[in-house]
């Protein structure tokens, strides 16, 4: 029998605030629902989501979701990207782009992250050394990742604030209600990015570095095929967006939680080597990515419902990752949780490719904030949130003495 959600409304600002005794209530009344509205298939359950994100019968299909609307720039960096696709074509490109990762990016990565992640905490030192507070978003989770994925991709320092703004712009689209206001942002924003990696590319042809990009020209399948320049230019904008977007997201959320349980924090200061499951936690406690959308290639069963083929249907992460019958007390922040099986990463054949950059960067984050500011407390709530689907700060607001 349909289990159809009759008032989860995404965009309330109750959900906005606090989605997780929503998901609760739905996930008592069924693991998978209808919701009308949305017009597609909703997971609540660790298992339903889970196999969601496995089902080979369940594709990333990429079509338009405004087909009578001209967005030929935000088409491009999405009609041929990793996250888009399904095999064979996306056998090929997650194959080409993780031998580009295999060159040791993230190892060469790891003291920059750390020299970067120091600068910024400087920062944050010298604009709360009288005891004001300071906004932790602006002055270091959102700089953060960026400078990372700007390291990473070869971008120089001086064009380093090109990249949030777009990002920004392009993640917007991925929200429910988008506004046209929005769509255009989005379109102008990817349609300057493609004219940048274009010339980026250009330039990197004639002489190659041991920047990612250099690696993503160089890299040559079994077969020798390559990535075309679409595909390399599309795969760049996904390392932006998606990977920039959680992190941002990751630390503040994840700051915000530890303000709101000062005993965690002081936990952690005392024992350095709950870092990584920390991380683990925070990823799971109050997700970066909230729903994940797949399309039923053909009848597929997902709990006691079919998925019709052509049908929608959306892993809704944050409610997999607080599901009591996979994680004990899923309400309770807990640093040292183990085992944390949490979906925040995804699973199957789209699990994230940059997972391992985002634990090198969460972890050395977190870590630079426990030794610089091991006083670090909430100054206030932070301002209301106004998106579900990538759950984040606007700013938040701490004092570090």
């Amino acid at each position: 029998m349909t289990v159809t959600c009759s008032d989860l409304a995404l965009s309330s600002p109750e959900v906005l605030a606090d989605p997780y005794p929503y998901f609760d209530r739905e996930r008592s009344r069924a693991a998978v629902q209808w919701h009308e509205e949305l017009n597609l298939w909703m997971a609540f359950s660790h298992s339903s989501a889970n196999a969601v994100l496995r089902a080979r019968t369940l594709g990333r299909i990429w079509t338009p979701r405004w087909p009578d609307v001209e967005l030929p720039a935000f088409e491009l960096i999405h009609v041929n990207s990793l996250l888009e696709s399904e095999p064979p074509v996306h056998t090929r490109l997650r194959r080409l782009v993780a031998g580009a990762f295999a060159r040791g990016h993230i190892e060469r990565l790891r003291p920059r992250v750390a020299e970067l992640a120091s600068a910024l905490a400087d920062q944050v030192a010298e604009a709360g050394a009288d005891g004001s507070a300071v906004d932790l978003i602006e002055l270091f989770a959102e700089p953060l990742p960026v400078q990372v994925i700007a390291e990473l991709l070869g971008v120089p320092r001086s064009d380093w604030g090109l990249l949030r703004p777009w990002s920004n712009a392009i993640v917007k689209m991925y929200e429910y209600g988008v506004t046209d206001r929005q769509r255009v942002a989005a379109e102008t924003a990817s349609a300057e990015f493609i004219d940048y990696l274009r010339t980026m590319v250009d330039q990197r042809r004639g002489a190659l570095t041991d920047d990612l990009v250099s690696s993503l020209i160089a890299e040559t399948d079994s077969d020798g095929a390559r990535l075309t320049e679409d595909e390399l230019i599309t795969t760049c904008t996904l390392l932006l967006n998606a990977g920039h977007e959680a992190a941002v997201n990751v630390v503040g959320n994840g700051v915000l939680a530890l303000g709101r349980h000062p005993e965690q924090w002081q936990r952690l200061g005392a024992d350095p080597g709950l870092i990584e499951p920390a991380v683990e936690e925070l990823i799971r406690y109050d997700s970066p990515l909230q729903l994940f959308e797949r399309t039923a290639i053909s009848d597929t069963p997902i709990g006691a419902v079919t998925v019709a083929q052509g049908q929608k249907i959306a892993a809704l992460l944050g409610a997999a990752n607080r599901d009591p019958e996979v994680f004990a007390d899923p309400g309770r922040f807990d640093v040292g949780r183990s085992p944390n099986p949490h979906l925040g990463f995804g699973a199957g054949i789209h699990f994230c490719v940059g997972a391992p950059l985002a634990r090198l960067e969460l972890q050395t984050a977190l870590r630079t904030l426990l030794a610089r500011f091991p006083g670090l407390s909430l100054a206030g709530e932070p301002p209301a949130r106004t998106e579900f689907v990538l759950r984040g700060l606007h700013a938040l607001p701490v004092t570090i003495q």
